[in-house]
């Protein structure tokens, strides 16, 4: 690691995804990230944005989200009517990144935005305004989704996904999550390698006793509450059964594993 890296905010990488990021950047390709909840994404995004030295803009998708809060609207204030650019808008005019997370949640005339801006063209059009931006050289757009809650009533259309670069994340090797938490966090290698076999066993319940599974992100925040001092059995249960399930049976199943690791 580079002193370089060190400044940068934290990120293990876990193949060429850096590489690719930057290929991109430069041949002014936007880029989709596909993968489940907690594995990296937005932290990757978070990083190359520093590495790179660009402002970055992120937008948590959502079905309320409109074109225009993406691209902005009037406002008034003080007798009078005024532009507000949205976060799209910014990160065209400064040539930043724009990160836009669970693309597939916003509604869909935000597609009708992002298209002319992840295509040759590069341009946003300001309807309001009357402006058309060019995008700079330097912007850069980028999006991400989570196939596993796809359905066709919120699946990305493949006129949309063929404008993209497109880049899947998945749960790392048990090596990688161990540097991981270990880098992120500070704790000790055991405590490491015993959260990545907990997460490892309750990864295989998805589909069966859970929807979701322990993701990197939630491995990180009971490592952290562990090398503050926490019990492990107490931190993991606050962490990774009660964010998991509901159920307590299921709940009691997973404290088991977890106290069978820890005990």
């Amino acid at each position: 690691m580079t002193e370089k890296d060190r400044e940068l905010p934290y990120y293990e990488p876990v193949g060429n995804e850096i590489d690719l990021f930057e290929r991109a950047w430069r041949n002014h390709l936007p880029l989709l990230l596909k993968g489940p909840t907690g594995v990296g994404k937005t932290r990757f995004v978070v990083h190359m944005a520093a590495r790179l030295g660009l402002p970055l803009y992120t937008i948590a998708c959502h079905d309320d989200l409109t074109a225009a809060d993406l691209v902005g609207r009037h406002l008034i204030g003080e007798g009078e009517t005024y532009w507000n650019d949205g976060p799209l808008t910014r990160a065209v005019r400064e040539g930043g990144i724009c990160y836009l997370d669970e693309v597939v949640e916003a509604r869909k005339d935000t597609t009708v935005v992002i298209h002319p801006l992840a295509d040759d063209r590069r341009m946003l059009p300001i309807d309001r305004t009357g402006e058309m931006l060019r995008a700079p050289d330097s912007f850069m757009l980028v999006v991400s989704y989570n196939p596993g809650y796809q359905n066709f009533l919120k699946g990305m259309k493949p006129s949309t996904r063929q404008r993209f670069v497109s880049l899947r994340f998945d749960f790392p090797s048990a090596e990688v999550e161990r540097s991981i938490l270990v880098g992120e966090t500070g704790c000790s290698e055991d405590v490491a390698t015993r959260l990545v076999d907990i997460g490892r066993q309750m990864r295989v319940l998805k589909n069966v006793d859970l929807e979701e599974v322990a993701s990197t992100r939630l491995l990180v925040y009971a490592a952290r509450l562990i090398h503050d001092g926490m019990d492990p059995v107490e931190a993991c249960s606050a962490v990774l059964v009660e964010a998991l399930t509901d159920d307590e049976d299921v709940a009691e199943a997973l404290l088991e594993v977890i106290r069978a690791s820890f005990g």
